[in-house]
């Protein structure tokens, strides 16, 4: 569903597990980081205001958005890691860049969950300007590190729940 039709921040309650026993690793692009920290700070607050514990959040900077597959991966094949969470934002400029990046991207963190068999969520901004990147990272359009910190809550819940779907 578009951002524009609902907020980033806002979610159900359904598959929200007690988190205080798991560990979470985020990686964050430095690239754009006026979008990128508010998405960091966005995960990390949803994460500690739903049970995880600070300590338990591992959180490493990469280059830009291209970088996240790999750091992502180094995150994911850590045993005591149950889910890892990729931050980053690519913005459209005047070439193709923007398509490969965001490809690359998507592909390769999908790949690392598959990897691994644990949640490695999808927390990268693809906008066609820096204002829609802005709406979405604390903005009208609430925050996306808030909604990929709640996916994967809610993805250690469905784990957890060993094939019990709320609906």
């Amino acid at each position: 569903m578009a951002s524009n039709l609902k907020n980033l921040s806002e979610y159900s309650s359904k598959n929200i597990i007690k988190v205080e026993d798991y560990t979470f690793g985020i990686v964050v692009a430095e690239w754009n980081e006026a979008i990128t920290l508010p998405l960091l700070e966005g995960a990390v607050n949803t994460l500690v205001n739903n049970g995880a514990k600070k300590e338990n959040i591992i959180i490493k900077t990469v280059a830009g958005s291209f970088e996240l597959s790999l750091a992502s991966q180094w995150l994911a094949q850590e045993q005591d890691i149950d889910a890892v969470i990729a931050l980053g934002c690519v913005i459209q400029g005047e070439t193709k860049h923007f398509d490969f990046i965001c490809q690359a991207v998507a592909n390769g963190i999908t790949n690392v969950g598959l990897k691994y068999d644990k949640p490695v969520i999808f927390g990268v901004l693809t906008t066609d300007n820096l204002e829609q990147a802005q709406e979405r990272s604390g903005g009208k359009h609430g925050n996306k590190g808030d909604e990929a910190a709640i996916t994967a809550i809610k993805m250690l819940g469905i784990r957890e729940k060993k094939g019990i779907w709320d609906f």
